[in-house]
């Protein structure tokens, strides 16, 4: 049986943990779940063992004053139920069950470094489903019996310290990538022009997988099974009406009058069927197109991209789950940092582990420094803040125009293909989610009248979440054009990531003044200064007295 996002939802969201565990994780059900005192640094605090396998449980912790710990304390039970189970999950609460703290220790040696995942009732699951979803074990798995400890513990990292590397797909793809430039791409008379074509074409191609996997298209011409197979089956249909027309007459109709147009003529809905209107600058024609008007591809590409692309399993759920056929959007992070990894430029891969410390220690410590400025108590970690949420918190974090969420922006100045703002915004997503989960919860006028405004305008809270953090709190500049236009595309997949179904999808946004191509150090590359100027002000810009005509501060005060 597959792992039931939907009970895994309302369980997690009604605290029944113990169920969650059993019911839709396959754990064990432990043969005491009778709470116990655990006295560690003179604090008393009650644990319960809610599920367990191979010996590695999973604890609910509660302290006596009915507060989650700090830091700290929490680093001190850690260490001394390790002493008994070397392997384990803490999950710390407090005295009513609204508030949680998930926990788990990756360890290097002698060194610990402790993971967390904050959830609060009331907050979008899909966040923190993405990391235990990996918990999951299927009746296959445990038909011989329980699996190893050795296998939980790799589970365990899997979920919550991940870093997925597919290099039998990257090295497939580089191989496909290799042949588009040297068989398949006519038309284009340099060889750089059609490799950075050929990856323009990929990129969108996987976009659109990834939004067939889920049936978000054409589900008014074909049933389900087949909306899985949207892009194979308008392949063949193409070849019946003659060869190598399907990149000319389907692949650019759906692109550019699909995708891009809100308003299509009959023949369009006709070839393509039902197809989101996304809007963003993926789907607009790109400079070479222009410069190149008589490109052409041939089929016979195109059946080999689908052969590679349906040999794995495309999860736009982006939860780590282990398989070692499945391409999710950090599967796709990965290639394009690989890729996009030319030395000879600059251009270096970030390790997932550096961009996560360099958030934790400049984008939590900055919002903690401008949320210890306005509050009368005092937090030193975002752990802390998160489990400690009340209404005047969230009115400081989330609320108004000077809001401290709203007025945060975050600038990789050579950004390449955008490992630090996927890592700012997956660092930025538990802060809003626990805000939201709060108002929720909260009895506070004005701030559920906004929540309830932000979920009439918007049918997914987590799509809306990752819309927001896109386009107020994310910037970055790069030398290379085409790193910056790998950066929007994982940006984008993160925010189409978010929806569950076709009615959740909103028109992309428009962030080509939030990821640039140009030099940090001299400045842009090329501006076309009519538009430029005509860009409109952010609140954030205006409260601090800009005027329109301020062209010189524009770059960093505009509103995509």
């Amino acid at each position: 049986m597959p792992f039931n996002f939907q009970n895994a939802r309302t369980l997690l969201d009604e605290f029944r943990l113990n169920d969650l565990f059993i019911e839709e994780l396959g754990w064990s059900q432990p043969s005491n779940l009778r709470s116990e005192d655990l006295e560690v640094d003179e604090q008393v605090f009650q644990r319960t063992r809610i599920a367990e396998m191979s010996n590695v449980p999973i604890f609910e912790i509660v302290a006596a004053d009915g507060e989650i710990p700090n830091a700290d304390a929490r680093l001190a039970v850690y260490k001394a139920i390790a002493a008994q189970f070397t392997e384990n999950l803490l999950i710390f609460l407090n005295g009513d069950r609204t508030r949680s703290l998930w926990y788990w220790a990756k360890r290097e040696g002698t060194k610990l470094y402790p993971r967390t995942v904050s959830f609060v009732q009331g907050e979008p699951t899909d966040l923190i489903l993405s990391r235990i979803g990996g918990l999951y074990f299927s009746e296959e798995e445990l038909k011989n019996g329980y699996p190893s400890v050795v296998i939980i513990a790799n589970r365990l990292q899997k979920s919550l310290d991940v870093e997925t590397v597919t290099n039998e797909f990257y090295k497939k793809y580089q191989l496909l990538h290799l042949e588009f430039v040297t068989q398949y791409i006519e038309g284009i008379d340099h060889e750089s022009d059609r490799r950075w074509y050929a990856s323009v074409i990929l990129n969108r191609l996987m976009f659109v997988y990834f939004l067939q996997s889920k049936a978000f298209i054409g589900n008014d011409i074909y049933n389900f099974s087949q909306q899985l197979e949207y892009l194979q089956l308008k392949l063949e249909e193409s070849k019946q009406r003659g060869r190598d027309r399907f990149f000319s007459e389907f692949l650019q109709t759906l692109f550019f009058e699909g995708f891009a147009e809100s308003i299509r003529p009959d023949p369009v809905r006709a070839l393509l069927g039902q197809v989101p209107y996304l809007n963003g600058g993926l789907f607009l024609k790109h400079r070479i197109e222009i410069d190149y008007p008589n490109i052409a591809i041939a089929d016979a590409a195109f059946e080999k991209v689908f052969a590679l692309f349906s040999a794995y399993n495309w999860n736009l759920d982006d939860r780590p789950d282990g398989k070692a056929n499945e391409i999710n959007p950090d599967v796709l992070g990965y290639i394009f940092e690989k890729y996009i990894n030319q030395k000879a430029f600059g251009a270096y891969y970030t390790r997932p582990q550096i961009t996560e410390y360099l958030c934790d220690r400049t984008i939590n410590k900055l919002i903690l420094d401008r949320v210890n400025q306005v509050s009368d108590r005092q937090f030193e970690t975002i752990g802390d803040l998160l489990v400690k949420l009340d209404a005047r918190l969230c009115r400081h974090l989330i609320y108004g125009d000077n809001a401290i969420l709203k007025t945060l922006s975050l600038l990789d100045p050579a950004c390449g293909s955008g490992a630090f703002l996927i890592a700012a915004m997956k660092t930025l997503m538990p802060i809003y989610s626990s805000v939201i989960g709060t108002i929720k919860n909260s009895s506070d006028y004005q701030l559920t009248n906004w929540l309830n405004d932000v979920e009439r305008n918007h049918p997914s809270l987590p799509y809306f979440i990752k819309k927001r953090i896109i386009t107020d709190n994310l910037y970055g500049v790069d030398i290379m054009p085409e790193a910056s236009e790998i950066a929007k595309l994982r940006l984008f997949l993160a925010l189409v990531s978010s929806a569950r179904t076709a009615d959740d999808l909103e028109p992309l946004p428009n962030i080509d003044f939030n990821i640039m191509a140009g030099n940090s150090l001299i400045g842009l590359i090329r501006v076309d200064e009519n538009s430029f100027d005509q860009v409109k002000l952010t609140q954030k810009a205006k409260a601090r007295g800009l005027k329109q005509d301020d062209t010189e501060q524009q770059l960093s005060e505009v509103d995509p």
